[in-house]
């Protein structure tokens, strides 16, 4: 069974072997840290800051999927607005071996529900680059369909512009009311 737990910095390890390869690396994650390849302790500075730990003023929360205790994906989890109501799911990673076996659709909707149910979320969205159709694909099979209110914005990714495709759920959506 996946289940999410906060980002440990034990975990940092796993993610950092998830971007095993150049060209997952740029898609995900190239224009956070701005350099390839990435150690732990950048993912450590990145999530938990010289401090250690996230604060409650934080507008992220890093997340950990596992099955059967073992790390096999990641996610942040971000608010959009003061309110705390919108809520959007970044950097989304599945272990390589899990890739292509529904991972990644099951992390997202397991996102979702904590985004909905544990933080009382009204809306979920989340952004994809409009030439992954694999990531694409999962986010639609996900339940995001419904282009988000959030204007489509692009991101220089090595020379190229690549436009991110923003996609949202409702609360009304998720639940079916």
């Amino acid at each position: 069974m996946l289940t999410l737990r906060p980002f440990k910095t034990c975990d940092a390890e796993n993610i950092v072997s998830w971007f095993d390869d150049e060209t997952v690396f740029r898609m995900w994650g190239g224009e956070l840290i701005g350099a390839y390849p990435i150690s732990s302790k950048d993912v450590v500075d990145m999530y938990l800051g010289k401090n250690g730990m996230c604060s409650e003023e934080d507008n992220f929360y890093p997340f950990t999927a596992t099955e059967d205790g073992v790390p096999v994906g990641h996610l942040i989890i971000r608010y959009l607005d003061k309110d705390r109501k919108f809520l959007r799911l970044g950097w989304v990673i599945v272990d390589g071996s899990k890739r292509g076996k529904g991972y990644g659709k099951k992390l997202i909707q397991l996102g979702t529900k904590y985004a909905f149910e544990m933080l009382g979320a009204d809306k979920v969205c989340l952004g994809v680059f409009e030439n992954n159709p694999a990531a694409y694909h999962c986010y639609k099979a996900a339940g995001f369909g419904k282009p988000s209110t959030r204007e489509d914005s692009y991101m220089d990714v090595d020379g190229e512009k690549w436009k991110v495709i923003e996609l949202e759920i409702t609360k009304e959506n998720y639940y079916g009311t």
